[in-house]
């Protein structure tokens, strides 16, 4: 059960080796940086050192306690990250599926709208636009 806060890329693979032992399911979940428009190069995202770690395993420590989790992980990326490279994952394992795959789909949510990251389009002619909150994102908790 840990956050990971990192600029290195991560492998899913060797992330998921001997994770969830003894659990009945196992869901993962990988960010991938995407560009929706054609114009953007990279993301760059930020953070506070230290409040950002404690704020992702707050999330994963109540998901835990929410769905029941044998296990979970979550490695979020930051720095300059390129159209196409891994930005996140998300990983949670439990006695049954639905608990695995609710847990995700929780931490998803409240990842995406609270979790303390600050995110920068850098276009193909090096300016930058600022990345909004949505509100869809911020409706998505409400199920929570």
């Amino acid at each position: 059960m840990s956050a990971r806060v990192q600029t290195a890329p991560f492998d899913l693979a060797a992330e998921l080796r001997g994770f969830g032992e003894g659990a009945g399911a196992v869901v993962t979940f990988s960010g991938i940086v995407r560009d929706d428009n054609g114009r953007m190069t990279a993301l760059e995202i930020e953070h506070y050192p230290g409040m950002t770690e404690r704020a992702l395993n707050d999330y994963g420590q109540e998901a835990a306690r929410r769905f029941d989790l044998a296990d979970w992980r979550i490695i979020h990326r930051h720095g300059r990250l390129a159209v196409g490279e891994q930005i996140m994952m998300v990983a949670t394992a439990a006695r049954h599926r639905r608990a695995a795959f609710d847990a995700a789909d929780y931490l998803m949510d409240w990842l995406k709208s609270r979790a303390p990251f600050w995110k920068r389009e850098i276009a193909r002619d090096g300016s930058g636009k600022w990345v909004e909150a949505r509100t869809s994102d911020e409706e998505a908790l409400t199920r929570w």
